[in-house]
């Protein structure tokens, strides 16, 4: 079982590189941003609360997150492992993952951080909105607010994962070959 976060500020290409990965190493993709879209257009309860944190460029809160993968993991208990993409973002969710996996005498193997300069994200992002229709991408401030979101809750995660030699920073520019390829072989190494 090889349970790997895929981690990085919106627009570090997470989504792009997790398709190959999870083929590549037949993982399950828990993308977090594909649930909670997946609720929101079927309108579900935790759809409806989701987008309205989402509207506003906020993190959608932690007990809202957990739920809705837990049900998933829960539904897919033979998988050879799990894709975990922007989850967790906040230390209480990392500790919470380590928990619900501990639960089942898994853990975390690694987290594998996606990094690039906010400037070329913040062009990424906007270049995606002209046809993702995903209005937080469509707005400079809602990304900047998304980066100080990030900065303050979810880059204390990776002290957390270094502590725990769990952590691997890749470089996110390049061609997404060369971006892949530099992923493959921190996982082909663990």
């Amino acid at each position: 079982m090889i349970n790997i976060v895929l981690f990085g500020k919106p627009g570090a290409g997470k989504g792009t590189q997790a398709e190959f990965l999870k083929q590549k190493y037949n993982l399950m993709h828990l993308s977090t941003g594909d649930i909670f879209r997946y609720n929101i257009q079927n309108d579900t309860e935790l759809g409806q609360l989701a987008k309205k944190y989402m509207d506003k460029g906020d993190l959608v809160p932690d007990a809202v997150t957990i739920k809705m993968l837990e049900d998933i993991v829960n539904k897919n208990l033979n998988s050879a492992g799990f894709l975990f993409d922007g989850f967790p973002r906040t230390l209480a969710q990392a500790l919470e993952l380590d928990d619900f996996l501990s639960k089942k005498d898994w853990k975390v193997t690694a987290t594998i951080a996606l990094e690039a300069n906010d400037e070329i994200l913040i062009n990424r992002i906007l270049e995606r909105g002209k046809t993702s229709g995903r209005t937080d991408d469509q707005d400079e401030e809602k990304i900047k607010h998304r980066y100080q979101e990030y900065n303050e809750k979810t880059a204390p995660l990776i002290e957390y994962y270094k502590k725990q030699n769990k952590f691997y920073p890749i470089n996110g520019i390049g061609s997404i070959t060369e971006i892949t390829e530099r992923l493959s072989k921190v996982i082909d190494n663990l």
